[in-house]
Order: structure tokens, then C-alpha cells, then sequence
């Protein structure tokens, strides 16, 4: 499997990704990886159900993802994967996937979350996730769009003030 884009937003699959990110990183499928959108039947046909009708598109949790990527069935696959929170990509990287680069896409602010751009709020969990995969040696970019300049996402959350 080849992965053309993996991206963190909490939105999924919608307007920007299915007019510019499917378009600018042509894929034959878009993976969501969450155990939670996996396991939760109404919620992964909601999200599953907006996708394009000419690319494939599933919901599966972080082991599946694991096993998919490295099945020779999949070989010939290049995937869009799209995640909610830097935990699943942290779990992804650890059992194997070579992600090189993540595109920081959308957090929604929460009470719980610090805000630390227009459309990116986290947790203290978030930052630790963010720092390790950092630590792993995973490249993170703060990108909007496919036409956005691409900035340094852990220099970013390094410098908002602590509370």
C-alpha cells in the first residue's frame, strides 16, 4: 500500500477533502483509522456515506489499518488516510506503518481543548502524542488546503503559551 496523505480531522471526509485533498493526492481509496469510528456502525455510515462514488472508501480501526498495510492484497492500493487525533497515528507508527508526514488538518475546540490555531484545539494528551510522534521521527505540517503554505506544526504548538 502506498499512502498518499495522511491527515488529523475531526470532520473526516467532507467539503475539502473530497473537492482539493482527493484531487491534489489522487488515491483509490480514503481509510478512516479510528477504533471508535470502527466500532461504531451509525456513526462510520454517516462518515462513509458522503464519500465519492468513484473512490473507495472505508472506516477501520488502528489493527486492521496495520494488517491492510502490510497484506499483499493491498499492494497495488495508494490510500488517503484520514484520523481524528494523534493517539491513532502514534499507535498506527508503532505497530509498524511508515507515516512519514502527517497534514494537521481540523481539531474542533472543546472546553477540554487549547486552542492553538483557527482550527486546530488540544488536549494535554494531544500535545504528548504530537511531541512523540515528533520523537518518532514524523514530520507534522499545518495545511489547510493542498494550496496553503505548509508550516511546522510542533514549532507552532511549541510556541503557544501554557495556561
Amino acid at each position: 500500500m502506498k499512502i498518499v496523505l495522511s491527515r488529523i480531522d475531526d470532520r473526516f471526509i467532507h467539503g475539502q477533502v473530497l473537492t482539493r485533498w482527493i484531487k491534489t493526492y489522487s488515491a483509490d481509496r480514503i481509510i478512516v483509522v479510528s477504533d471508535t469510528v470502527a466500532a461504531d456502525e451509525m456513526r462510520k455510515t454517516l462518515i462513509l456515506s458522503v464519500a465519492p462514488s468513484n473512490v473507495k472508501a472505508s472506516a477501520v480501526s488502528i489493527s486492521k489499518m496495520a494488517k491492510a498495510y502490510f497484506s499483499p492484497r493491498y499492494e497495488d492500493t495508494t490510500a488517503l488516510l484520514l484520523f481524528e487525533n494523534p493517539a491513532d497515528i502514534v499507535a498506527l507508527v508503532e505497530a509498524g506503518v511508515p507515516i512519514e508526514t502527517v497534514n494537521v488538518g481540523g481539531m474542533r475546540f472543546e472546553n477540554n481543548r487549547k486552542q492553538v490555531t483557527k482550527s486546530v484545539s488540544v488536549t494535554e494528551k494531544d500535545i504528548d502524542d504530537f511531541e512523540k510522534l515528533n520523537t518518532l521521527g514524523v514530520k507534522l505540517e499545518l495545511r489547510q488546503l493542498p494550496s496553503d503554505s505548509s508550516e511546522d506544526f510542533i514549532r507552532i504548538l511549541r510556541n503557544v503559551p501554557k495556561k
